[in-house]
């Protein structure tokens, strides 16, 4: 992968900067202790596994962007680690709440159709389900021209090239993690009973953005806690600080469950964390986003997602302690 920003070459990145997919697999595993050396080994398969189902069809576009969580990545990989990787923090405003949940490894997999995702993720759960439990388990499908549930138009905020690479993918202030990057997940639950008792004039506040033609409202006439009001930062020179989102609609009519699996790739997991503390926090304190009281964030969690190369070769698992044995008792001496 070539840097579009300078033309200097970069590590081999994973599929980050893929376009956004028909159709997607987010699997969120946990490692159960003792099986470090058995995970460490199977990181080296996947790369094979995702080649053997993708030969089957050629113009499927499969991908799978695996991503390591703070926790597993101690007990992976010795030497150094990613500066900012950690667990994400919650965010507790007067009304709403963010959540922190578990998570080691995140399969994000992407393709045209869901059968070539669901025969990757059911060779991946097949590789690691011995050692490893699926603790969160996404399916999510295209809806209409790349909308969410909630009727409007998601990642038209998304940079492309030189934006995109210089927003998301680590550089020299990394240097020995160049090509990688930080994602955030959530899954969010959506009230659509609640959503659509709103007219859309009530809707369009709430996002900020035109609901049919998906043109962005003019500044002067957004609500201060609209969603795109909340989650646009800026750096001390007034550049803007962008992500990529891959979010996909999912959902079960049965069971009444709609929602978004969020999903923000960038450079550093400050930018997603200063979004998230101005939604569910407020700015200011209490200003919060508007589109919380409809929607529900029931998991969180953060990982780097390091180059595939580091994946295919990773570093050897960290030394195991030497046991510490306890002291000798001393006899009484004899009188």
């Amino acid at each position: 992968m070539t840097d579009p920003a300078d033309g200097e070459p970069l590590a081999a990145s994973q599929a980050i900067l893929n376009p956004l997919s028909d159709s997607a697999i987010f699997l969120v595993l946990t490692v159960a202790a003792g099986n470090e050396q058995l995970v460490h080994d199977a990181l080296g398969d996947i790369s094979g596994l995702v080649r053997s189902v993708g030969f089957r069809v050629p113009d499927g576009v499969l991908t799978c962007i695996t991503s390591i969580g703070s926790d597993a990545w101690s007990r992976l990989f010795d030497g150094p680690r990613p500066n900012q990787l950690h667990v994400l923090p919650e965010f507790h405003g007067a009304v709403h709440s963010s959540v922190s949940t578990p998570g080691d490894i995140l399969f994000h997999i992407r393709a045209k159709g869901m059968d070539l995702c669901f025969e990757l993720a059911s060779l991946l759960v097949e590789r690691f389900g011995g050692m490893s439990a699926v603790v969160d388990e996404v399916h999510g499908f295209k809806y209409f021209e790349e909308r969410d549930l909630l009727g409007f138009v998601d990642g038209t905020e998304n940079p492309t090239g030189a934006l995109a690479v210089r927003n998301v993918i680590v550089r020299d202030d990394e240097p020995q993690f160049v090509g990688g990057s930080y994602v955030v997940v959530q899954k969010y639950l959506h009230n659509l009973t609640a959503w659509n008792t709103l007219t859309v004039e009530q809707q369009e506040q709430a996002i900020g953005r035109g609901k049919a033609d998906n043109v962005e409202q003019a500044e002067e006439k957004k609500a201060p806690n609209a969603h795109t009001v909340l989650t646009v930062l800026t750096d001390a020179d007034g550049n803007e600080l962008k992500i990529v989102r891959d979010n996909m609609p999912f959902g079960r009519v049965g069971e009444a469950e709609f929602g978004t699996y969020f999903i923000g790739y960038a450079k550093t997991p400050a930018v997603t964390e200063s979004m998230l503390k101005n939604m569910f926090v407020g700015a200011p304190e209490g200003n919060y986003d508007r589109i919380l009281d409809f929607s529900t964030a029931v998991t969180g969690s953060l990982y780097f997602t390091p180059t595939g190369d580091f994946l295919d070769d990773p570093p050897p698992l960290p030394p195991t302690p030497a046991p510490t044995l306890a002291p000798t008792p001393t006899l009484p001496l004899a009188t």
